[in-house]
C-alpha cells in the first residue's frame, strides 16, 4: 500500500526517501514534520531526535532494492517500508 506525506505527518512517522538516482540507491532522512533532517537526525522546526525506521520509496525500483536490502541485512530488520504516493 502506498503511503503519501500527510499519511506519515498525521502518523507522526520519521522516515527515509529512497530513491534510485543515476545507478544508485540514495536515502535522505526526514522529520514526521516534512523538514530534512542533518546527519544527526535532529530537527531544527521539532527540536528532537528523530526516528528514521521507516522508508518511503519514489519509485517500484527503489522499493524492490530496498526490500532485498531489508530482508538481507540485519541492521535493517526493524525498518519498514511502502511506496511514496506524491
Amino acid at each position: 500500500m502506498a503511503v503519501t506525506r500527510e499519511d506519515l505527518r498525521t502518523r507522526q512517522q520519521d522516515y527515509l526517501l529512497a530513491a534510485w538516482e543515476n545507478g544508485e540507491l540514495t536515502m535522505a532522512p526526514f522529520c514526521s514534520c516534512g523538514n530534512e533532517l542533518e546527519e544527526d537526525y535532529s530537527c531544527g522546526n521539532c527540536d528532537r531526535e528523530c526516528d528514521c525506521t521507516f522508508i518511503a520509496c519514489n519509485s517500484p525500483e527503489a522499493l524492490a532494492l530496498v526490500e532485498k536490502l531489508i530482508a538481507g541485512n540485519p541492521n535493517f530488520k526493524n525498518f519498514r517500508a511502502s511506496l511514496l504516493d506524491e
